[in-house]
């Protein structure tokens, strides 16, 4: 998962003192081989490593946006004494702190990420992940197939939501609680999801996966945990589920494809900026 690019190494100057074996500029390499471990032993240290990330983020999207609000809890149950489950899900204030929670919740994520790829800084945090746009790919024809690629799961995911239609999902209920809400979704949507997101899935559970097990599995594999962490806020909408899983795929097959993660982002950042956009206009368009 976490390579390098290496230099040329210099001819050896005497027998008695080699250089280890010169590699071809530009070739990765994997991190951490040793004598001791077999070779089937490294990749699948990286893989551990990831699901590190991948189970941290989780437990940081539970309880972050919980501690946020924490100071707003213990006020209203001094003030008023202790509210009934329908009192909590109900007050705006606190669906507002636990979506703007997101924010230091993909915060610390991003800052866990970086010390793991960087190894604290020792090695370049982007180019390891992969970040940027493919050999030989101009970043003009770059951006335009991942933005091709956006509105083409934006269609699908209209026409998929407009035939098999569906109940409201959490999100739409988080959404519509207020516009204090409905503004700190498109915000975090934004902002802080595609970037933190890609680095998690494509970033760094795809390639651990990829070099363990082999690209189709990685590509399963990756798809199915991006698609379940969102299964909580759409579970009574088929529709939606299908939605987020074919975007799932779509970023995953991305990063397989073109090897780097910078595609996979284009994609995701366009179609929920535009899906934001949508959000946040509504309201205004309705009362016009």
């Amino acid at each position: 998962m976490f390579t390098e690019e290496p230099s040329q190494q210099l001819t050896p100057l005497s027998e008695d003192r080699a250089d280890p074996p010169a590699t071809i500029p530009g070739e990765q390499v994997q991190l951490g081989s040793s004598p001791e471990h077999p070779a089937w032993w490294i990749p699948w240290i990286d893989v551990a490593k990831a699901v590190v990330v991948w189970v941290t983020s989780v437990l940081l999207l539970l309880f972050v946006p919980v501690i946020v609000a924490l100071p707003y809890m213990v006020y209203k149950f001094m003030a008023f004494g202790v509210p009934s489950p329908e009192e909590l899900q109900a007050d705006k204030m606190l669906i507002f702190l636990s979506v703007l929670g997101i924010v230091p919740t993909h915060l610390l994520t991003f800052v866990i990420i970086w010390m793991i790829v960087s190894e604290g800084g020792r090695r370049p945090f982007w180019s390891t992940l992969g970040f940027e746009w493919p050999q030989n790919t101009s970043r003009a024809i770059g951006t335009l197939v991942s933005l091709s690629l956006a509105l083409v799961l934006l269609a699908l995911a209209w026409l998929v939501t407009t035939l098999y239609g569906g109940n409201k999902t959490q999100l739409d209920l988080l959404i519509e609680s207020s516009m204090q809400a409905r503004f700190a979704t498109a915000f975090v949507a934004v902002a802080t999801a595609p970037l933190i997101e890609e680095l998690i899935y494509r970033g760094v559970l795809y390639p651990a996966i990829e070099k363990a097990a082999g690209m189709g599995v990685a590509i399963a594999v990756v798809s199915l945990l991006f698609a379940g962490v969102h299964v909580f806020q759409y579970y009574n909408n088929i529709a939606v589920i299908i939605v987020i899983t074919l975007l799932s795929l779509t970023l995953t097959v991305a990063r397989a494809v073109t090897g780097k993660v910078l595609p996979s982002f284009i994609i995701h950042l366009v179609f929920n900026g535009i899906q934001s956009l949508i959000l946040v206009i509504a309201p205004f368009i309705e009362k016009a």
